[in-house]
């Protein structure tokens, strides 16, 4: 419960600005409401003490009377004249005549002791009796105890009197219960003002909350549908308000956005078109030219000395502009969506020693050392044989002609859940903005470079391409003069996701990365420290020169990756 209202507070604005002005409407109200409750509290205290104050006086002057005209001296039965005379006051504000009260009368016996005379056997507070001993009218505020058990608060007023009995007290307990009940109906009453209010709040805010978040929400909505490929969806334009407005302006973008949509995949679909069928109709000229150069070969012994060698040259660009055509052939299918994936289980360190193969004779003209890390054990996984092994193929012939004669090292591991293919040189490496550019098509940022093994430019866009077919993923990775690493990882197991890397995306040798590097020091850094030790600034200038016997570095040739 808790979390869907934490879920709907976060992605509702209506939710929001409704649970917002109930809080805000509670807090206001429950302020304004106990600040009247406290006036009415007071001003009912107020009226009750006024109310006691000349009650008191009233029934001073009766008891005093009651004292005088008492035909005993027995103490006792004189305070229980003066407590008669005032229940008889006291009974007639039943009748709305007077304050109903209760009347106290204590009186000292002269040995000591005190004696009281109360229906009810009330305490007086002690504080109260200590003020009212020294001649002072005072009130408490304190709750009695009834004789059936019951407590209720009550205004104890006190005064002493002037009478035949010196020392005699008198109090009158008046009980608090009108004024509770009246304090209770107000607090009752501002209660149900205070959800009432609140209710009537909430469903207006919600009410205008609702005219704003609609066309919002309808707006989201219509946004999604459109972003899903629904270019016709658009917006209702109501009135002539803001929100109409931003519905105008919505359809609009969605109508320009559209026709932009539009032009792009037509445009391209004839590129994808224009390239598939220069493709296709390249093929059978090329047939015809490799026919007559086939035969052109077969009598190469006939042939002068320059003739055979433009035959040699014109074998080695028919076979490159196969590759070509092969290529652009297998790109316009991924392009347009139609290359699948023939997939079957298979034991993948067999087509990392296909790919070895086609890559043999290349690798051994270059003097390049091919070193290989795999599992003893079969490496099992669900992909397509011919694209794993064409993108391993792609990356050894790419390290190959990178490798400058270092050796190339091909690693392959599995976790369980993916497989990962590792192919290192140790070569002129890549710098970290390339790490990207390699993979796009006909990329190369050194064109004097020479390709072994004949690439077309294409191999490592396709090994993209190939590796997401798989959902995989193909990475590069590198340091310039040291080397660069390319790594593919597909899932063991078609339509799962990736796991963790089973091998790291790292060139042996790569110098860690500090967070913190020092800047070299500058002419005016070093000559400041040089005055803080008294050294001249030509001094120092000077000993930065290369000292005697150390060569500077030679500038290393850096290539690039096509």
């Amino acid at each position: 419960m808790i979390s869907r209202g934490v879920e709907l507070w976060r992605t509702s604005i209506q939710m929001r600005v409704v649970t917002s002005v109930m809080a805000v409407s509670v807090l206001v109200i429950g302020i304004l409401g106990f600040a009247l409750v406290s006036i009415v509290a007071q001003r009912l205290l107020d009226a009750k003490s006024s109310v006691a104050s000349e009650e008191i006086d009233r029934a001073r002057v009766v008891v005093e009377q009651s004292i005088e005209s008492a035909s005993t001296n027995e103490l006792q039965a004189q305070l229980n004249l003066g407590r008669e005379a005032l229940a008889e006051r006291s009974a007639a504000a039943d009748k709305g005549a007077l304050t109903v009260y209760e009347p106290v009368l204590i009186a000292p016996t002269g040995h000591g002791d005190e004696i009281a005379s109360s229906p009810t056997d009330a305490k007086i507070p002690e504080p109260l009796r200590n003020v009212v001993k020294q001649d002072q009218i005072a009130y408490q505020y304190s709750t009695i105890k009834s004789p059936n058990g019951t407590s209720y608060s009550a205004l104890i007023i006190g005064t002493p009197t002037s009478s035949e009995i010196d020392g005699l007290e008198l109090y009158l307990v008046m009980p608090m219960v009108s004024e509770e009940s009246t304090l209770a109906l107000v607090r009752g009453l501002f209660l149900g003002a205070t959800v009432v209010v609140t209710m009537l709040l909430v469903g207006i805010s919600w009410f205008f909350a609702n005219q704003v978040t609609t066309p919002v929400r309808q707006a989201a909505r219509i946004a999604e549908r459109f972003a899903a490929g629904h270019l016709r969806e658009r917006m209702a334009v109501e009135g002539e308000d803001e929100m109409a407005r931003l519905a105008v302006s919505f359809n609009k973008m969605a109508e320009s956005l559209s026709l932009q949509i539009r032009q792009l995949e037509e445009y391209g679909d004839l590129q994808r078109q224009f390239t598939s069928d220069v493709s296709h109709e390249l093929r059978t000229p090329l047939t015809t030219v490799r026919m007559a150069a086939d035969m052109i070969a077969d009598s190469a012994d006939e042939l002068d000395p320059s003739t055979r060698r433009a035959s040699e040259l014109m074998i080695d660009e028919l076979d490159r502009f196969e590759m070509l055509l092969a290529d652009l052939l297998e790109i316009s299918r991924h392009d347009a969506g139609v290359a699948d994936l023939s997939a079957e289980n298979i034991d993948v360190r067999r087509c990392v020693e296909s790919a070895y193969q086609q890559l043999q004779v290349v690798a051994l003209e270059s003097g390049t050392a091919v070193r290989f890390d795999m599992p003893d054990e079969p490496v099992p996984a669900h992909v397509d044989a011919r694209r794993v092994e064409r993108v391993i193929r792609n990356l050894m012939a790419n390290a190959i002609d990178h490798s400058e004669g270092n050796p190339v090292d091909v690693a392959v591991r599995s976790n369980g859940s993916t497989v990962a293919f590792t192919v290192t040189d140790h070569g002129v490496g890549l710098k970290p903005e390339q790490e990207e550019l390699v993979f796009n098509r006909f990329w190369r940022a050194d064109p004097s470079r020479v390709r072994r093994t004949g690439g077309t430019g294409l191999g490592l866009a396709i090994a993209r391409e190939d590796a997401q077919l798989h959902g995989g993923r193909l990475e590069a990775h590198g340091a310039p003069g040291i080397g660069s690493c390319f790594r593919l990882m597909v899932p063991v197991q078609q339509g799962t996701e990736l796991g963790d890397a089973p091998l790291p995306l790292h060139v042996p040798g790569e110098p860690v990365q500090s967070d913190a590097i020092e800047p070299p020091p500058t002419v005016s850094s070093l000559a400041a420290k040089s005055q803080e030790k008294g050294v001249k600034i030509s001094d120092v200038v000077s000993t930065t020169e290369p000292a005697a016997g150390i060569e500077p570095l030679a500038d290393r040739q850096e290539g690039q990756r096509p």
